[in-house]
């Protein structure tokens, strides 16, 4: 739990500033968010980064504020824009990595290159020393393999120009004392050695983020190194200046509770999240944090509004039109097996270097299973030997001809001061990301809605009495943690996973409609085509542009018909070509835009659902730019498209002015829920201090779930289709604690003990019930 007291972090809006949308435009915004009912920005990284960047997770320089943003004076405006309507600011920021991808850009990372192991700088980075020469990865494709007298060799290509070593547009520093001769001749000469793209994920010297080679690991756990990347982000925050920081990454860190409380040490009254993203079932470790970013409270929110039922219906589905049984398990197991071996060799050949005791190759098997069998993103030694154990036991089970090996690596892991359990960490949890989200996540095509960072897709939807548990679990240990539904790493946005959750509740229509579409235009890998149908029909009407944008990044992340390092031209081809069938073929086009529109309606039924729970429930409720309206974004980049601000404005004055708006294209009465909902949260903060589940009684009770935060009782509709085949509420009823309670959205006032939810739910799909404010005596 959080040790120092901070300033009251009550709602926060995420903006991704960036290039096109930099800290003056931002700062255009305060007066609109402070009438939306936040109480903080919560801003991208700030600190300069990779030219260009549209993003901001590469910092290049940890020591200023990105000039392509508007450098430091820009930062001062948009502080004192959130001052003058009375907001704070929340700044994300990236400990565990840096850009390197252009050297002259990043000035330590480019000193290191001229002065390899003597740069004061050296430290920094998270680099293997015992290699003659620093690899970087950049050359094209088999540069330096020549296949003979006449084979092409990239580092022909090389040039001096202005005392630097040239590769068409990259730069690279030239030591002291080594520029005689050719260009080839010099480079032989300098700490670094460019060689081909593809030798990053075998032979690379230094810890990346993920398998991104542009992106290098920072040694934050040497004081020395913490305080010089910190120090411009801690100095806005003694200036009062930063209220809240979110920590990008802490599972790639060496010493991730270490880091957090030297961070907590420095900034002891600031909202402190960590981007840590937890499997089912496991607790956040006791650091000296407010909470997570809220991933897990995500998986919670969507996943109440799924129905379970229809498991079995869409396993038996997805068996039939794929070929093949549905096991996340072991396509769990078979995606982390695949790129530990491959993207992750390099890292594999690290630390198998030490357990010297054992041959590598056994040695690099056995960490490689072991990280396989993880069962969570990491462990945090000496805490969570548990995890080691159940890695440990499906290891040996899987792989018997590894018991000695896997006893003597073991044994190294469970020793907290031991180097490979200090870094074997960080390898597993590069293993999840890389082979869970951003592969298994694209194979498995079951029910997409699911397939979600932070979430569970073999787990089919949340019962309400296991999500009121979560809440209130929640409410005890991490009251002030983060929740969200949409964010710059979800998959799909909150409005497209609330339509396909309608899916879960037309089995057999979507049954008969996808089968006679995959049937009638046929893609070469099923699976892929299960998931797109699905994404498209939850994101239509979707741009054919960004449909297609979707498509290949979707099956090069899936890497089984095509990959971002080998793509096949003619499954490309054939991809594009569905999509484009889906718009240019008449008949098919009718179709898809008729089913989706079976799926509108309920499907803002739901979106209105989850986000009054999510903005209602314990913790601090974020919203996602643009998210307040519907919105259909998918994958990045598509979710940090720019944002129509204009139209929320005029929209929120509308609603201001007296407009009850109806349910439609506009979004409207999502904005209502939205700014209604954060408004309250903001002015009366002592309705938001419990939680207690509403029973719900009548015949239709399974279609609403209803809570009290201690005062405030929010109500929301699920299974809307189930609810309007059985004819609606009927008799259905609850009872609010105290009489007299006004619902927020409406204005209705009511006083029975018990209130119909026909009448409760008439116009919108949602309520807010609010008890009268005390009145002061005299």
């Amino acid at each position: 739990m959080p040790t120092g007291a901070h300033r009251q972090v009550t709602a926060t809006y995420r903006v991704q500033v960036r290039p096109g949308f930099d800290l003056d435009a931002t700062a255009g915004l305060t007066g609109y968010l402070a009438s939306l009912g936040v109480t903080h920005l919560y801003s991208a990284p700030l600190l300069t980064a990779a030219p260009g960047s549209a993003h901001g997770y590469d910092v290049v320089d940890p020591r200023a504020v990105n000039p392509e943003l508007g450098g430091e004076a820009a930062r001062r405006r948009l502080v004192q824009a959130l001052r003058a309507v009375g907001l704070g600011l929340v700044v994300d920021i990236v400990p565990n990595h840096a850009g390197v991808a252009v050297p002259v850009a990043n000035p330590a990372w480019w000193d290191v290159l001229r002065r390899g192991r003597s740069s004061p700088y050296a430290a920094w980075f998270d680099i293997d020393w015992s290699r003659p020469r620093l690899l970087l990865p950049v050359l094209a494709d088999d540069a330096g393999r020549t296949g003979g007298p006449d084979a092409p060799d990239a580092l022909d290509d090389l040039k001096i120009a202005d005392g630097e070593l040239r590769y068409h547009e990259h730069r690279y520093p030239i030591a002291d004392g080594t520029d005689g001769g050719s260009p080839r001749e010099v480079h032989d000469r300098q700490h670094y050695e460019l060689v081909s793209w593809r030798r990053g994920d075998t032979e690379l010297g230094y810890r990346r983020f993920f398998a991104v080679s542009d992106l290098a690991g920072v040694r934050v756990e040497d004081p020395e190194v913490f305080d010089a990347t910190h120090a411009e982000v801690l100095r806005w925050v003694a200036a009062g200046e930063v209220d809240g920081i979110r920590v990008d990454h802490p599972d790639g860190l060496r010493d991730p509770a270490g880091y957090l409380a030297r961070l907590r040490a420095a900034a002891p009254e600031t909202w402190l999240v960590v981007e840590k993203i937890l499997e089912y079932g496991e607790e956040l470790p006791d650091w000296p944090v407010d909470g997570t970013t809220g991933y897990e409270a995500l998986a919670s929110v969507c996943g109440l509004f799924v129905d379970p039922a229809a498991a079995g219906d869409f396993t038996v589905l997805d068996t039939t039109v794929t070929g093949r049984p549905t096991s996340w398990p072991s396509l769990i197991h078979h995606c982390k097996r695949t790129v530990v071996t491959r993207l992750f060799a390099a890292e594999l050949n690290r630390l198998a270097r030490l357990v010297p005791e054992v041959a590598p190759e056994s040695a690099r098997a056995a960490l490689a299973e072991l990280a396989a069998c993880f069962p969570v993103y990491r462990g945090y030694p000496p805490h969570g030997a548990r995890h080691l154990a159940m890695a440990r036991s499906e290891a040996g089970r899987r792989r018997p001809d590894l018991t000695a090996t896997l006893d003597t690596v073991t044994a190294h892991l469970r020793d907290p001061d031991d180097e490979l359990a200090q870094r074997f960490p960080q390898l597993t949890g590069a293993v999840m990301a890389k082979g869970v989200e951003d592969t298994a996540y694209y194979r498995w095509s079951r029910f997409v809605a699911l397939n979600e960072v932070g979430g569970s897709p073999a787990r089919f939807g949340v019962p309400p009495a296991e999500f009121h548990r979560a809440a209130a679990a929640r409410q005890e240990r991490w009251p002030a943690g983060m929740t969200t539904l949409s964010t710059h790493d979800t998959k799909r946005g909150e409005d497209v996973r609330a339509r396909l959750a309608v899916l879960a509740e037309l089995p057999a229509d979507w049954a008969r409609r996808v089968r006679d579409w995959m049937a009638r235009f046929p893609l070469p890998d099923p699976s892929l085509a299960h998931l797109l149908w699905q994404t498209a029909v939850g994101a239509w009407p979707v741009e054919r542009d960004r449909l297609h944008t979707y498509a290949e990044k979707a099956a090069r992340e899936a890497a089984a018909s095509t990959s971002w390092s080998d793509p096949d031209p003619r499954f490309e081809h054939a991809l594009h070509h569905l999509v484009d069938r889906m718009y240019d073929d008449e008949a098919l086009h009718a179709e898809i835009s008729a089913f989706a529109d079976r799926l509108t309606r309920p499907g803002w039924s739901n979106s209105l659902g989850q986000k009054l729970v999510q903005l209602t429930m314990p913790g601090v409720p974020d919203t996602y730019q643009g998210t307040e309206l519907w919105e259909n974004s998918l994958v990045d980049p598509d979710n940090r498209r720019p944002v129509d601000f204009a139209v929320r404005r005029e929209l929120l004055d509308r609603l201001d002015a007296g407009w009850l708006p109806p349910v439609d294209a506009s979004g409207a009465v999502k904005l209502l829920v939205v700014s209604r909902t954060l408004r309250l949260r903001r002015d009366r903060p002592e309705l938001f201090t419990g939680y207690r589940p509403v029973p719900v009684h009548g015949s239709a009770a399974e279609h609403a779930v209803a809570f009290d935060r201690g005062g405030v009782l929010a109500v929301a509709t699920r299974l809307p289709v189930g609810l309007a085949r059985r004819g609606g509420w009927g008799g259905t009823w609850l009872s609010p604690s105290v009489n007299n309670v006004t619902e927020l959205f409406t204005g209705r006032v009511y006083s029975d003990e018990r209130v119909l939810l026909a009448e409760l739910l008439a116009d919108y799909p949602v309520a807010l019930l609010v008890r009268s404010k005390p009145v002061e005596a005299s």
